[in-house]
């Protein structure tokens, strides 16, 4: 699995949970920018955690269950992860960006 698969699959958790659980995208907006930070470092850790777990369990074949597997998977969570700060500090100060 790569960094930027890992950050899709969270971002994907992210709407859908905005969409569908009550109140919640009014409790995000409320929150400052170290916050919201936190929400998406948490969302891609749980989303490497239950694509490891699928993994192991046979569901899904995104990474293989082993030690290797496992420290591969890391990887890409640390890598999306300074992708993802990197980014809300570009998008978030005020830089122009373009769509």
């Amino acid at each position: 699995m790569t960094s930027n698969q890992l950050a899709e699959f969270a971002g994907i958790v992210l709407s859908l949970a905005f969409s569908y659980v009550p109140g919640l995208r009014e409790k995000y907006d409320a929150l400052d920018g170290s916050h919201k930070r936190l929400v998406m470092l948490g969302a891609l850790a749980l989303v490497a955690a239950g694509v490891f777990g699928l993994s192991c369990w046979g569901i899904m074949d995104s990474v293989t269950c082993t030690k290797t597997g496992a420290i591969g998977l890391f990887e890409a969570f640390v890598a999306a992860a300074i992708a993802n700060q990197a980014t809300y500090l570009l998008v978030g100060s005020g830089v122009p960006h373009t769509a």
